[in-house]
Formats: structure tokens, C-alpha cells, sequence
């Protein structure tokens, strides 16, 4: 996820380290690990001790941590879920050492960190497929995707409040609903955030260099993959220039619009998107609130989790909602739903078609540097979150390996770079964007789900809203583009089968 410090965006929903949001673009940090001590994985894993802490996206875990057991000794898990017959696998130790983070940030601070793990590179990438869902109701979609977000990031608060822990939904889901699917959930996480490092590899070469967008996004990933291999995060400076960088890229973007001479309530006209459009568009723009989730996980950071973190929430998410809100309906004005729809780079090109034309590099700019800073600690999380799973077994434990030197998990590192290097010369970035979400919205069903079972003492909002997060998701999700549906069935289809197979080898072992 993850870092303590307002980041980019990452994509739908994220939520790394101690509690990052992979979203958007936590800062992966220093390996400052809160970890317990694991089990040394695999025979023969030669894993030192120190392996490096979660970063970046701390989705279904950010955090390496495996499940702690909050049970009586020889509980097998959450209430009602036995696990599979003769799981070997043992609970470990809640801290290291009994160690916990610094409860050090106030309501200001995660209100920050949560604005600024949200705005980023995502609405430079989603705007322009949602545009071509909703036309001039792109506004009623990207409210709607707020009001899912915000159920979303709700339910992720009252689950946090109860288990100040790392993890997310893959945490949330084993607790509360049984270990598969906490499974299902960090599986979800895993192919949605590979899908969204692919989509944000491909808006930097889109914004970049148009011509040559997927030699370009595949040089960024090549630059981002060298630099967390060799241990290289981003520190607090780095990541408030980058929020800067984009703040500016978007108020530049807005200017050029709005004054740009070309904004007119006529470019609004157009055929009625109908409900599916607006459904669809809010889908695909929930992709640009990745990051919400960063408060909601900030269990261990926080001063008086319970009563910060469910006042933090609201206030980040609707200050985000705002800034969309306006540069949203600047390029509606400025140019129109359909120009909107016809390019990768949408805000560029509205900027572009006015005489204020020379902003349009500082937006390209804006959108790069956002790119990258979300790739980042994306694919930071990413890696570290195969890591965790590695270690816990879900995965093969080839990939729980630490680079002797560089301290980082490198086995994991390579593969995700290799696979969302597959993703960019496979697909384009609306392919990946609709992809990423409906795998990032199955994500959230499950911890909506998680937070429904609460007691009325565990929670803070009412409990129909875990309801509505849950119906939400599953809406937004099936009225994506249906390639990107089925795409995202089959994936989950096919997670659904390796945990059978686990589940299978651990009865006969």
C-alpha cells in the first residue's frame, strides 16, 4: 500500500502496506515491517529474517502478515470457518515482538493521506471511456461511483476499527466469512491491481507519447520494476511533489478548459445514455477513486482509530468528489462527451482544442509523473502482497524469497512486472480500466459483506449502508463493458479452482 503519506492513485481501491490503499498510489516506504514473525514458508525457503515490510497497494494484504488468530489456541479461524481439513499452516505471532506502529496520526493527517492517495492518475485515464458510457450524464455516473465508494470505504472503516490490522478485504473476509473467501478476495485484488498497473503503464504512454504508447508504458514499467528491485521507495518529499505536480496538472487542465474559449452548454447535446450508460460510466470511474480505502486502513497509525477514522472518510472522499466533480464538467463543456470518448489522453485533447492549447504539456506532464508515481507503489503493494500470500501458502512459495542484498522481494517483484507486461501488449486502457474494476468491485463486495456481519456495537454507520455497498458493487461490476465481465468470471472461476485443489491436497495430507 504502504505509506504513512498522501500518494497518487493507484487504481480501484487499494489499500497497501501497514494499511496502505493500493489504490492509488500509496508510497510503498521503507520496509518498516509490523509484520509477526513468520513461518520459514516453503522447505529450503531461505527467507532471512527482515524480509521487507508491506508497500504500495496493501489490498487483500499489502501486508505480508498472515491471518492472526484472535481465537482461543487451537482455533482454526474465524467463527464457522473450520478452513481446509489438515491446514498445516499455523496462526503466527500477532507482532514482532508484540510490536505495533506509532498511533501518531490525527483526523487532519489521515484526511490528507486519504485526498492525497486518491487523486491521481486516475481520472487523467478514466474520464474519457466513461464519457463514451454516459455522454453528458458523465457527472450523474461519477456521483454514483462516489456514493459506492463511500459505502465501500465505510464498511472498510468499521472493519478496521475492529481489526486495526493490515490487510484489507483478504484480512476482513477470512474473519468475518471464512478463509475462502478472504481468498477470493485477495485473488480479486491481485488480478484487479495487475490490470490497473497495466492501465496506468498505458495513460503514461498515451499522455507521453501517443504514437508510441505501448513502447513507452513498457519503458516506464521496465524503470518502475529496476527501481523497487533495488529497493528504491518514495520518500515523503517525493510523494508530496508528486501530489503537487498533479493538483497543478489538474487546475491547468481546468483553466484551459473553462477559458479556453470552447466551453459552451451545447457540446452537452447528444443521444441519452440511458441507465446501463450511467451504471456502466460510474463502473469505470470508479477506478478513479482508487485510494479511498487508504483511511480506512489505517488501523495502526491512527490516534483513536474509532472515532478518526469514520470522520476522516467522509471528509476525503467528498473533497476528491469535488475536484472530479469540476474537471469533469469543465471537459464536458469544452469539448463534449464524444470528443471526450475518442482519445486515451481526454483532458490533453480538451485542453488542446482551446487557445489556452499551451497548458496541454504541463497536463501531459501532470498525467506522467502521476502514472508513474502510481505504478510505483503499485506494483510495490503488488509484490509485496504475492509475497504475504506466498508466505501463507496461497501461492507457490518460490515467490516468499528476500534478495540477499537489496532486501526486497525480488522473485515477486519479476512476476508481476512479467505479467502486467503481458497485460500491456495484450490489452488497451479501457480494456484494462473495465478489467480492473469489475475485479476491484468483487473485491469490495466481500469486505461489504464482511462489515454486514458486525454487531450494532462494532459498527458506525447504519448497516443497511454495508448492504448498499454490496448491491452497489455487484450493479457497477455487471453493467461493465461484458468482455471485461466475463474476462473477470473467468479469473475468479479460476481462483475458485486453485483454492479447491488446495483445499484438496491439504485433506489428503
Amino acid at each position: 500500500m504502504p505509506e504513512n503519506l498522501p500518494g497518487g492513485n493507484p487504481g480501484p481501491g487499494e489499500e497497501p502496506g501497514p494499511g496502505g490503499d493500493p489504490g492509488s498510489g500509496g508510497n510503498p516506504g521503507p520496509a518498516r515491517d509490523p509484520r509477526p514473525e513468520r513461518d520459514p514458508g516453503p522447505a529450503g525457503d531461505p527467507r532471512p529474517e527482515g524480509n521487507p515490510g508491506p508497500g504500495g497497494d496493501p489490498g487483500p494484504t499489502g501486508d505480508p502478515r498472515p491471518e492472526r488468530d484472535p481465537g482461543p489456541a487451537g482455533d482454526p479461524g474465524p467463527a464457522g470457518d473450520p478452513g481446509p481439513a489438515g491446514d498445516p499452516r499455523p496462526e503466527r505471532d500477532p507482532g514482532l515482538g508484540g510490536g505495533r506502529l506509532d498511533r501518531r496520526l490525527g483526523l487532519g493527517d489521515a484526511v490528507v493521506i486519504g485526498r492525497g492517495a486518491m487523486l491521481g492518475a486516475g481520472v487523467f485515464a478514466a474520464v474519457g471511456p466513461a464519457a463514451g458510457a454516459a455522454g453528458s450524464w458523465l457527472l450523474a455516473g461519477l456521483g454514483l461511483a462516489g456514493a459506492v465508494a463511500y459505502a465501500n470505504a465505510s464498511s472498510s472503516a468499521a472493519l478496521a476499527a475492529v481489526y486495526p490490522e493490515s490487510g484489507g478485504a483478504y484480512v476482513y473476509g477470512r474473519r468475518r466469512l471464512g478463509r475462502f473467501w478472504g481468498f477470493l478476495a485477495g485473488w480479486a485484488f491481485l488480478a484487479g491491481k495487475l490490470a490497473s498497473c497495466a492501465a496506468m503503464a498505458l495513460t503514461l504512454g498515451g499522455y507521453l507519447a501517443p504514437g508510441l504508447a505501448r513502447p513507452v508504458a513498457l519503458a516506464g514499467l521496465a524503470a518502475v520494476t529496476a527501481a523497487n528491485y533495488l529497493g528504491v521507495a518514495k520518500t515523503a518529499t517525493a510523494t508530496r511533489v508528486v501530489v503537487a505536480v498533479v493538483l497543478a496538472a489538474l487546475a491547468a487542465a481546468v483553466a484551459g478548459m473553462l477559458l479556453g474559449g470552447r466551453a459552451d452548454l451545447a457540446n452537452l447535446a447528444g443521444p441519452e445514455p440511458g441507465v446501463l450508460g450511467v451504471l456502466r460510466a460510474a463502473g469505470l470511474l470508479f477506478f478513479a477513486f482508487a485510494g479511498y480505502a487508504r483511511v480506512a486502513t489505517l488501523g495502526e497509525e491512527v490516534a483513536d482509530p474509532a472515532r478518526t477514522i469514520p470522520r476522516a472518510v467522509p471528509l476525503a472522499l467528498g473533497a476528491v468528489l469535488a475536484v472530479y466533480a469540476l474537471v469533469c464538467g469543465a471537459a464536458l463543456l469544452a469539448v463534449g462527451p464524444a470528443a471526450l470518448a475518442a482519445t486515451d489522453a481526454p483532458l490533453a485533447g480538451a485542453v488542446a482544442a482551446g487557445r489556452l492549447a499551451g497548458l496541454e504539456p504541463l497536463v501531459r506532464a501532470g498525467a506522467a509523473v502521476a502514472s508513474l508515481g502510481v505504478l510505483l507503489s503499485l506494483q510495490a503493494g503488488l509484490s509485496r502482497t504475492v509475497f504475504a500470500m506466498a508466505a501463507n501458502r496461497d501461492l507457490p512459495g518460490a515467490l516468499a524469497a528476500v534478495h540477499p542484498r537489496y532486501r526486497v522481494p525480488h522473485r515477486a517483484e519479476l512476476a508481476v512486472a512479467a505479467l502486467v507486461a503481458a497485460a500491456v501488449l495484450a490489452v488497451d486502457l479501457r480494456g484494462a480500466i473495465g478489467f480492473s474494476s469489475v475485479l476491484v468491485l468483487v473485491y469490495y463486495t466481500v469486505a461489504n459483506a464482511a462489515a454486514w456481519t458486525l454487531a450494532p456495537a462494532e459498527r458506525r454507520r447504519p448497516r443497511w449502508l454495508a448492504g448498499a455497498g454490496v448491491a452497489g458493487c455487484l450493479v457497477l461490476a455487471a453493467s461493465l463493458p461484458v468482455t471485461s465481465v466475463l474476462a473477470g468470471a473467468a479469473v475468479l472461476g479460476a481462483g475458485a479452482a486453485v483454492w479447491a485443489v488446495r483445499s484438496a491436497r491439504a485433506q489428503l495430507s
